[in-house]
C-alpha cells in the first residue's frame, strides 16, 4: 500500500526566509522511513495560508498531511482553527497520544492545541513546530499510520 503524504510547515519567520525550518525536513525523513511517498515541505505563513495549503492537499488526494507549527497559544498560532474548518471528523486519541508522549519530558507540550482528523479521505495531523515535536509525533504515528490510512480507504477492521 502506497501512502502519499505531504508536510506543511506553518511559520511566519521561515516563510519569510528569516531562518531555515528544521522540523519539516525531519518529518519528511520520518515519513519516508515509514514508507510514504512525500515531497519537500511546503512552508507557509501562519493563518489563512495554512488552510489554503491544507485544502490543496485534500484536493490533490494526499493520504496524510502532517502540519508543523502554529499549535501553541500565541496570537499567530492558528493551525488548529485552519484544520478544524476542513475536518469531516476528528480523531482526538491521536492528538492526545502525541501530547502525552511528550508531556513528561517537555511540560509545555500540554499547551499544544494540535488536532487530528479526516477531511474527505485525507488524514490531517497537527504537530508542534519543533524537531522534538516532529520526532515525538512520528514516534506515536509510526505504529498507527498504515492501519489508519487503510481504514480511511475503507479497509476491514
Amino acid at each position: 500500500m502506497t501512502i502519499r503524504a505531504r508536510v506543511i510547515v506553518a511559520s511566519n519567520r521561515a516563510a519569510a526566509g528569516v531562518y531555515a525550518d528544521t522540523s519539516g525536513p525531519r518529518l519528511v525523513t520520518g515519513l519516508r522511513e515509514l514508507g510514504c511517498e512525500v515531497g519537500e515541505p511546503v512552508v507557509v505563513p501562519d493563518g489563512d495560508p495554512v488552510a489554503e495549503a491544507l485544502r490543496a492537499a485534500v484536493a490533490d488526494g494526499v493520504d496524510v498531511v502532517l502540519t508543523s507549527g502554529g499549535t501553541g497559544v500565541t496570537p499567530t498560532d492558528r493551525t488548529p482553527e485552519a484544520t478544524r474548518g476542513l475536518l469531516d471528523f476528528e480523531i482526538p486519541g491521536i492528538a492526545e497520544a502525541i501530547r502525552a508522549h511528550s508531556r513528561d519530558r517537555v511540560p509545555a507540550a500540554a499547551l499544544s492545541r494540535g488536532l487530528a482528523g479526516v477531511a474527505g479521505r485525507t488524514l490531517i495531523i497537527n504537530l508542534p513546530g519543533s524537531t522534538g515535536g516532529a520526532k515525538d509525533g512520528l514516534a506515536v504515528l509510526g505504529p498507527l499510520l498504515a492501519h489508519t490510512v487503510d481504514q480511511i480507504r475503507g479497509g476491514d477492521h
